[in-house]
């Protein structure tokens, strides 16, 4: 099965490490995103994304002639479609948004032919797979003589080029053909154990995956809550209470956020909102937890205003959605800091796997703890646990929503 070529549709942080790992591993891989930098930076052997050995990955792809980026779809024999599914935003159960996936279907159903493979990994609703189907019927494909199926990604920021080949794999084809298929062509690649189900399982598998860390996260930042008003240091209350052989509570932060563990609970609820009473709650916890770390923020401002003669400066530490990484989405670390600088509090933000952000004053790590009477820890990078800031951390006005000071 190697040496054919592949088209990876979306070249962000699922489908450009999919795609380099392809190429090293001897595909020919052409790779498409609409994102014309993206594409003039992959095409050099660089990357625009963060994210430990990838750019190894791609330069060795691109400079083998293995890996090149396009604007525009291009022949294939297998595809894969690796872009977002946010959803859409209203009164009432956030709806699901498939609108980039089944954008990418109409783009490459003029280069699809008769025993072409086309593969899904975008987290999606479940049934997307299906419709991807009749959205090439419509467009005049055969979709009986084609392998179509739903593969998900499960992988950790930060550790995506590891986890792609080591963490097992679920495929669910529209077919038991086209489930084998995919399913021969993903142990191509990967090491870990690569298992077959049907399309709508494995839909439901990954939205169910996240929703699983969406709710223990929610008893957590539950249990936080409950601590602050008691006056309990919740980082000493779970350690002592995963000493227990049979408890494993995570940690509390200042929310959820990241494109998956934030996003898929809603289709679940979307798809049964009369039986997903436990998953919604999880989603409204983790939400209202972002929401009164921000009010915590405004009232160590407002004691500070007491301490200063001026107008208050606060440090946002950390932007990303976790540890480490560069990823802002759906964060909600950004979502504090945007809401503190449109209420008009004087705010720099110290995020050490960025460059430069329009809607942020971004400053170094010093220049924030010399300069702000008030810090707000948002985010555990690495940088912030140095044991020169946290003796800093711990002589100032900290407020810590990650656990940096324990």
């Amino acid at each position: 099965m190697k040496g054919k070529r592949v088209c990876v549709v979306g070249l962000g942080y699922i489908g450009l490490p999919t795609a380099a790992l392809l190429a090293v591993n001897g595909y020919h891989v052409v790779g498409v995103d609409l994102n014309q930098h993206a594409v003039d930076t992959i095409n050099k052997g660089r990357i625009h994304i963060v994210e430990p050995n990838l750019e190894t990955f791609v330069r060795t792809s691109v400079e083998s002639g293995n890996l090149k980026a396009f604007t525009e779809p291009q022949m294939a024999d297998i595809f894969i479609i690796c872009v977002p599914t946010p959803f859409h935003e209203g009164e009432g159960i956030p709806q699901p948004n498939i609108d980039f996936v089944l954008a990418a279907t109409r783009g490459i159903a003029s280069f699809v032919k008769p025993g072409n493979q086309v593969i899904l990994e975008s987290t999606s609703p479940v049934g997307t797979t299906e419709k991807m189907a009749q959205v090439l019927r419509d467009a005049g494909v055969d979709a009986a003589v084609i392998s179509m199926a739903y593969c998900p990604e499960r992988v950790l920021p930060g550790k995506i080029m590891t986890e792609l080949v080591e963490n097992d794999r679920v495929v669910g084809g529209l077919t038991a053909e086209a489930t084998k298929l995919v399913a021969e062509f993903y142990r191509t690649f990967v090491r870990g154990e690569v298992l077959e189900t049907d399309s709508r399982t494995a839909e439901m598998c990954k939205l169910t995956e996240n929703s699983f860390r969406d709710v223990n996260i929610a008893f957590a930042n539950e249990l936080s809550l409950i601590c602050a008003k008691e006056g309990i240091n919740v980082w000493s209350l779970i350690k002592l209470a995963n000493r227990h052989p049979r408890v494993n509570i995570l940690q509390p932060g200042a929310g959820v956020g990241g494109h998956c563990i934030a996003v898929d609970p809603w289709f679940i609820v979307a798809l049964d909102p009369v039986n997903s009473k436990l998953i919604r709650t999880g989603r409204e916890v983790n939400n209202f937890k972002t929401l009164w770390a921000i009010d915590q923020i405004k009232i160590a401002v407002a004691d500070a205003c007491a301490r200063v003669s001026r107008k208050p400066k606060v440090a946002c530490l950390g932007l990303a959605f976790k540890p480490d990484i560069d990823d802002l989405r759906e964060s909600p670390a950004v979502h504090i800091t945007e809401t503190l600088i449109c209420q008009g509090y004087d705010v720099v933000v110290v995020e050490p796997n960025i460059e430069y952000d329009e809607r942020f004053c971004l400053v170094t790590l010093e220049a924030a703890l010399q300069q702000s009477d008030v810090i707000v820890v948002l985010v555990k990078h690495r940088q912030f646990v140095d044991k020169l800031v946290l003796k800093q951390l711990k002589a100032a006005c900290t407020l810590d929503f990650c656990g940096v000071l324990g």
